[in-house]
């Protein structure tokens, strides 16, 4: 009686903790649509580009003076306004800039979020937008996180001529690990195992799919790797890995304190000086 009270325990166990990490997956690939408002500049042009079967980028451009244009690319569950600082400082020196909402993320439509390869068709279709605004000028990327990951996830962009990759993971089973072990410690590996069996049951989607260090190679542009010394989000160790990964010419920032945050706000002078003479040398 007691051995069958203990196995009718378990299974009950093991049914809450599937139950429960079926309802974490929800979450992590739900679309949250957020209302952007109005662009901070009266000069800005509203963009609303179809990318796929019910998929939308939209965004703001500012138009510049001739002297290059950048596609700005957000973070996960965020939207536009977290470049608005960038955009004015690369604004100021002369730039055109599109701050995009990746599908599924801010005012965005998408199915669902996933973490960078159906986002990889917003940014297809807003850098050949981009283009078209700026034609025979040069143009560059700046990504953070989910949106570093996006670009060098997708197939077929159009080329670019310098990109700034911002604290992106290397691998999702690695993303999802450290996010986990952050809160639950010895149990985030294993928790880890059963989210990403979720991903070719919920989204037709292979973990291997998700892996931007083996696309690195596939970058032809001049590139400046960026992350936090203190980032748990994406480790030191690990952003170090996609540094050697990455083809040449290269360059890497270490922003000594800096968790998984936005690095231009943590550090501005710094940021502006270097993003501004990386894209500088190479847009120019």
């Amino acid at each position: 009686m007691r051995i069958q009270t203990l196995l009718l325990s378990l299974c009950v166990l093991i049914l809450l903790g599937a139950a429960a990490t079926w309802l974490a997956g929800s979450s992590l690939i739900a679309v949250r649509r957020q209302h952007v408002g109005p662009a901070p500049w009266p000069q800005a042009q509203a963009v609303s580009l179809a990318a796929g079967p019910q998929m939308r980028v939209e965004g703001w451009y500012l138009a510049g003076s001739g002297r290059g244009a950048v596609l700005l690319l957000h973070g996960i569950r965020s939207d536009r306004r977290a470049m608005i600082g960038r955009a004015r400082f690369l604004h100021a020196q002369g730039y055109g800039v599109l701050l995009a909402d990746l599908p599924g993320q801010g005012e965005s439509l998408a199915p669902a979020v996933t973490f960078g390869l159906r986002e990889a068709d917003g940014v297809r279709v807003a850098l050949a937008w981009l283009r078209s605004q700026a034609p025979g000028q040069r143009i560059g990327v700046i990504g953070t996180s989910l949106g570093a990951a996006s670009l060098v996830l997708c197939r077929d962009c159009p080329p670019v001529d310098a990109v700034v990759l911002e604290s992106m993971y290397p691998t999702i089973e690695e993303a999802v690990e450290d996010r986990l072990r952050m809160r639950l410690g010895v149990l985030g590996k294993p928790l880890a195992k059963l989210l990403l069996w979720q991903l070719p049951l919920r989204l037709a989607i292979q973990p291997a799919q998700l892996h931007p260090i083996a696309r690195l190679p596939e970058v032809k542009a001049p590139l400046l790797i960026a992350a936090g010394s203190a980032d748990r989000h994406t480790t030191l160790a690990e952003t170090q890995r996609l540094f050697a990964a990455a083809p040449e010419p290269k360059s890497l920032w270490i922003v000594d304190g800096a968790e998984h945050v936005d690095l231009h706000a943590y550090a501005p002078a710094e940021y502006e000086r270097r993003i501004g003479t990386f894209l500088a040398r190479h847009l120019r």
